[in-house]
Parts: structure tokens; sequence; C-alpha cells
């Protein structure tokens, strides 16, 4: 008997909020689909109408959180379209927002355990339109002279690898205490851009 735990309609949303939660307390070894209707307080039948095993789910747990994430990214650089180094500025501090604010979400994200990307075409989809958007913002500073020339694709791992670095060592507890006592997140990362832009 379907759980008052999601709303008619929602299931799918349920159940990767559901293996989210359980990705978070008990890792991949812990995750399967039986686990993730218990959670949600469905069938154990219930899931296979949406994943058709374990890999879907994570598969669906990472497009929503890049859908999420990119829709945050957007709605960040879209209000400085005239002003690439605004862009980049408030699109780095929208990926730490989002990160700090997703942890559990984001590290599964990132965190290699898809095994096929290439057999779930809507997570390839809206990876590549992220990568794209922080390549466009980048390309956008280079045209400007706030970042340095040298190929697009590059550069914008190279700003995307620094900021996401940072993000990363503060989700595991690898910054030291006394800097945190000092400095957030954000302003390490404002930090960590105006170097790249200074360079």
């Amino acid at each position: 008997m379907p759980s008052k735990k999601y709303h008619h309609g929602d299931l799918k949303n349920a159940l990767i909020k559901a293996g989210v939660e359980i990705l978070a307390k008990e890792g991949m070894g812990g995750l399967s689909l039986r686990k993730v209707a218990q959670r949600a307080g469905v069938s154990h039948s219930a899931p296979y109408a949406h994943f058709l095993d374990k890999q879907s789910l994570i598969a669906a747990i990472s497009t929503e959180g890049f859908n999420q994430l990119y829709n945050k990214l957007e709605a960040a650089i879209s209000p400085h379209a005239k002003t690439p180094k605004k862009q980049l500025i408030e699109g780095a501090q929208a990926y730490v927002r989002f990160a700090l604010k997703n942890s559990d979400t984001f590290k599964i994200m990132f965190s290699g355990v898809l095994e096929k990307e290439k057999d779930y075409p809507s997570f390839v989809e809206i990876s590549s339109k992220t990568f794209k958007l922080v390549m466009e913002v980048v390309q956008a500073c280079q045209n400007a002279g706030v970042l340095p020339t040298a190929p697009a694709n590059l550069m914008a791992v190279s700003v995307w690898g620094q900021v996401h670095g940072i993000v990363s060592l503060a989700l595991e507890g690898q910054i030291s205490h006394t800097l945190l006592e000092k400095k957030n997140i954000e302003s390490i990362v404002s930090f960590a851009v105006e170097q790249m832009i200074n360079s």
C-alpha cells in the first residue's frame, strides 16, 4: 500500500530522494531497489516501473542533480550577460551553493559510480549541456580579456577544476578549521577565481 511520504504521481522523485538518502548513509553497498522502495514506503515491485536496476536509479539521481545544477548556474549567469567577469564569479558562487545545499546528490553526480554513462542519454545530454554553459562563460571572459587566451575547453576544465576541487575539499572536511573560522567556502572560491582572473 502506497505511503503518504510522497504525493500521488511523484513516485519517481520520491524514489530518487530515497536513493540519495541511502547512498549518503550507507554508500553504494547499501543501495538496492528493495531498500529504496522500503524507504519511500512503497511495494518492493514499485521501483521497477521507473528503473530497470540500481545503475538506472543512480543515472536518474545524477541526471536530476545536473538538471538542478544547470538551472542554478543559468539563473546566476543570465542577469549578467554584458559583464562576463560577473558571470564567472556568480556562476562559481552558484556552484558552491548548490554543492553545499545538495552535498549528497553532488557527491553522487561526481562519484564515478555510474558505470556506462552512454547507456543513459538524458544524463549525457544534461552533463554535456552544463559543461557547455561553463565553456560559454569562459569564452566570454576570454573575449573580454578577463581570462587568458587558450583553448576554451581546456580553460573551462581548469576553471571548473579549481572551483570543484575547493568544494570537494570542503565537503570532505579537508580544509583547515582555522581557515574556515576566518573565511567561508564562498570567499575561498572567490579568492581562487580572482587569482585566475588576475593571472
